[in-house]
């Protein structure tokens, strides 16, 4: 990508975090899937790890090899650079088992043309507790000397861990909030945290812009959502779970009763599917 692409890119990015209305992020797993969020009228593509490692055969939790995520990542940027429409990538922890590693990884995303990540925190596998702030910290600050406006969404797992005390688990949320914040995160994201009083107080405490999950069932509206404060709000590997149910009733119908009616509600033609792809590579 030109480096004044890139850089428009960015900006818009940062821009629709700034924006009257939260930035909405249907997550895509995959090049079709990202054409189809984009014609629907997203501003930027948001990219789910876990239904990206789904869509692979692996199971979520960094268990896709590197060049496998980078490679679907450059399938979607391929087919978003048609639009203009900014992308963000979820790299769980980085990909890295050394902040150089994770370096390494983003360099090759900013080659490619993505306008921010997702990094997370996350947990120790052995005890399941959440990692050390500070190898988040030290990741983040490093990324940021890549590029001084990449867009970095900085995640903890905090509400992903058990704990005693709901007050406490805010605490560690907000603490690494502002930890992550003075590390050069552009952004902060507390998936779990579905209490919009919380989801309030947060907003009020964090300078950031702040994203909250709202990839299941019952979930808040996003105006209820951008009244507590949130300014991203991020779907996740939501919308892939709802498309597999419905392969998994196409199935069901067809080999346990012959019939075809839920594959025919809303199925897209031939001709719209190939129409969303650029006449050449």
């Amino acid at each position: 990508m030109h480096s004044s692409d890139f850089r428009r890119q960015i900006d818009t990015f940062h821009h629709l975090h700034a924006a009257t209305g939260p930035l909405v992020l249907v997550n895509a797993w995959d090049a079709v899937s990202a054409r189809i969020v984009e014609r629907a009228g997203a501003a930027a593509i948001g990219t789910t790890s876990a239904g990206m490692a789904w869509s692979l055969g692996y199971a979520d939790g960094e268990r896709m090899p590197v060049g496998e995520l980078l490679a679907a990542c450059a399938r979607i940027c391929r087919m978003t650079r048609v639009a203009g429409v900014p992308v963000s990538v979820d790299i769980e922890s980085g990909f890295g088992a050394s902040t150089q590693a994770v370096v390494d990884v983003v360099g090759a995303l900013i080659d490619m043309g993505v306008a921010g990540i997702n990094i997370e925190d996350g947990t120790c596998v052995d005890t399941g507790e959440l990692a050390p702030a500070d190898v988040l910290c030290e990741r983040i600050a490093a990324i940021r000397q890549l590029d001084a406006r990449f867009f970095i969404n900085a995640r903890t797992d905090a509400y992903f861990v058990r704990w005693d005390d709901p007050a406490a688990r805010f605490e560690e949320a907000q603490r690494r909030a502002r930890l992550y914040a003075a590390a050069g995160a552009d952004g902060i994201f507390v998936p779990g945290m579905a209490s919009l009083e919380e989801i309030a107080a947060l907003a009020g405490e964090v300078r950031l812009p702040l994203n909250v999950y709202a990839g299941y069932a019952g979930a808040p509206t996003a105006d209820a959502l951008a009244r507590a404060g949130a300014r991203r709000i991020s779907l996740g590997c939501g919308p892939l779970q709802s498309a597999l149910g419905l392969v998994g009733r196409i199935a069901t119908q067809a080999l346990a009763h012959g019939r075809f009616d839920a594959m025919g509600e809303g199925m897209l033609s031939v001709g719209e599917i190939n129409g969303l792809f650029p006449a050449t590579p």
